[in-house]
């Protein structure tokens, strides 16, 4: 074995043009397979991610205006949410609707603890299923309750990194402790984790304490509502219309003006962002096998021109003994030794690259001024699906040089002895 390994070496040497084609065509076919396919799943991580925010079984809704005459009133007329449509949701669809909440937004407002203070805060006045919906981890203390609701207490709940400006030796520490608005004091009763895909820039009042603070009157703002029971496309669509048509005749609007109140439903959503992953991911794989199959056909035709190139060798092997299974062995093995050397470096590469593009782009968000989302989140591919792509790349190269192989076997010495 080792005097067939020497007499590889010898070859190659004599023939790097030959043996760097070959090889880059190995290399590069790997490349580009784990590149795209980390590529793509840092579009899915992130946008799984994104969606995962929130509860898929949910909705939110908001007004809007009316885009049609109806009722003897006319078009866009401003459509606002009220204790009315919050009575209707809760109570209206008891098979589908589990718990329902309202949120009321202040922006702009400023928390001060002493000396230190944070600005640009959005406070929220929520209800107690907001943790739930909106998956809020609890880092310290706890969430707005049905008792704050009730009481109307000066509850807040504020985000970690609000916690780190407010008291930045002990921001835990805060918990417990007053804050200052501008205008009103309130009592830190929980601090939950920001995430990385937010600003973390929203606190949470009970939602009968904003309401009355910023005499909102009936106003609910957004209703948000988790449901059971509608599991698919379909059945959403039906309750949509159904709870649209309901709120609509609530404000004199046609039952079904799409514009009238919006629906924001998550579990469609869903269902959209699963299509849109299948298809992205089948459409790497797609690419990925056809520049696989690209770098398998160019190490199939350099191996026949190696085969035609060394004819006149293999004949005088034959002429001295040797025998035809020695031969296909040699180009066999050759074939082997060039497309796992390359095909790891490929596979090193791709994975070089993915960690390239997860230590830069991986960590960048963007900024709507709203709120904060990664486009690009752990762009990498399992080293389970390296290894077969070396694999399948191995063992494509080494078929493609069996087929001219076996035929340079069979040639007769006299044959191989004349060929130029």
């Amino acid at each position: 074995m080792r005097d067939i390994f020497i007499e590889i070496l010898t070859t190659i040497k004599h023939n790097r043009l030959r043996t760097a084609l070959t090889g880059f065509s190995v290399a590069w076919g790997i490349f580009i397979l784990i590149v795209l396919l980390g590529a793509g799943n840092g579009l899915i991580n992130a946008t799984m991610g994104n969606s995962s925010r929130y509860l898929s079984t949910s909705m939110v809704v908001s007004g809007g205006a009316t885009s049609k005459a109806y009722d003897g009133l006319g078009e866009n007329r401003d459509v606002q949410l009220n204790d009315k449509d919050f009575n209707i949701t809760s109570k209206g669809f008891p098979n589908n609707v589990k718990s329902v909440g309202a949120e009321l937004s202040q922006q702009g407002e400023t928390l001060v603890n002493g000396s230190d203070y944070t600005t640009g805060i959005n406070l929220s006045g929520i209800y107690p299923n907001d943790v739930e919906i909106n998956k809020r981890t609890m880092i310290c203390g706890r969430f707005i309750n049905e008792l704050d609701l009730k009481e109307r207490r000066k509850s807040i709940v504020i985000s970690s990194d609000m916690a780190k400006e407010l008291l930045p030796q002990s921001p835990l520490s805060l918990n417990g402790q007053i804050i200052r608005t501008t205008t009103l004091a309130f009592r830190v009763v929980g601090i939950y984790e920001s995430q990385k895909n937010s600003m973390g820039n929203d606190a949470f009042i009970p939602f009968t304490t904003f309401r009355a603070i910023y005499n909102k009157g009936d106003k609910t703002g957004n209703i948000v509502f988790s449901f059971s029971n509608l599991n698919s496309e379909a059945e959403n669509e039906a309750f949509e219309s159904d709870y649209r048509a309901r709120i609509n005749r609530q404000h004199r609007a046609a039952p079904d003006d799409e514009n009238a109140i919006w629906i924001w439903n998550r579990f469609t959503q869903a269902l959209s962002m699963d299509t849109a992953t299948d298809l992205l991911r089948t459409a790497l794989w797609v690419i990925g096998i056809l520049t696989l199959i690209s770098g398998i056909v160019g190490v199939s035709n350099i191996m026949l021109i190696t085969v035609r190139e060394r004819t006149h060798e293999f004949g005088i092997r034959k002429a001295i003994g040797a025998k035809p299974w020695s031969i296909l062995r040699l180009i066999i093995i050759e074939s082997i030794v060039i497309t796992t050397f390359f095909g790891y470096i490929g596979m090193v590469l791709g994975i070089a690259a993915n960690l390239y593009m997860d230590a830069t782009i991986g960590q960048e968000t963007i900024d709507n001024g709203l709120f904060a989302i990664q486009m690009f989140t752990n762009p990498t591919v399992g080293i389970d699906v390296c290894v077969k792509a070396t694999l399948l790349m191995i063992v494509a190269g080494t078929l493609a040089g069996m087929v001219p192989a076996r035929k340079a076997a069979k040639i007769r010495p006299i044959e191989a002895l004349r060929a130029e």
